[in-house]
């Protein structure tokens, strides 16, 4: 269903968050990045050791490199990330999407409304796509730097954190819903009561 730029009759809002204001859910999307991040690097670490990141047998220029690619990565997925939110909005008919970086967190955002279906799929865009991407590189990277591309994997899925929460309380929300999404603040519409 293509985005809407006016909220349809009979729709009322039956939910909001502005992240900017209820800092107990920025709390709870922060610390469930962090048991994310801690269940995706601990069993890595039996398969792959992170020491791997350290060793400096292919000189200490590499061992430098490897350091210089993973914070320019970390910069740039972050960009990225909210890249393809961004697209996948336009995907769904959107016409003007707003990126920011609040201090806490970047976000790409939208005055329009989007359907259940629509709205889920804007979510995980990015987490799917990146998925695939640093998955795919993870296999093709000597040992040395296989970290650089898990620890950018880690950031994918913990980064998310937020993206997934969502995800989850929304699909249990009625199948009408309409979400507008601003970026760090949500509200929810249905004609429904719930």
């Amino acid at each position: 269903m293509k985005a809407v730029q006016h909220l349809p009759a009979g729709y009322r809002e039956i939910y909001a968050i502005d992240m900017n204001q209820d800092k107990k859910i920025l709390i709870f999307i922060n610390v469930l990045a962090v048991l994310i991040a801690v269940v995706m690097v601990v069993p890595m670490n039996r398969l792959v050791p992170i020491s791997s990141l350290f060793s400096m047998e292919a000189g200490l220029t590499n061992y430098w490199l490897r350091f210089l690619v993973l914070t320019g990565s970390l910069f740039a997925y972050t960009g990225l990330h909210e890249l393809v939110h961004g697209i996948t909005m336009k995907a769904f008919g959107t016409k003007r999407v707003k990126y920011g970086f609040t201090g806490m967190c970047a976000f790409a955002g939208s005055n329009d409304y989007y359907s259940k279906g629509s709205y889920i799929t804007i979510a995980l865009a990015p987490v799917v796509v990146f998925l695939l991407v640093f998955s795919a590189l993870s296999f093709l990277v000597p040992r040395e730097w296989f970290w650089v591309v898990y620890l950018l994997q880690v950031s994918n899925i913990a980064g998310a954190s937020g993206d997934i929460f969502f995800t989850v309380k929304f699909s249990k929300m009625p199948e009408d819903i309409l979400v507008r999404d601003r970026g760090v603040s949500m509200t929810v519409y249905s004609k429904r009561e719930i």
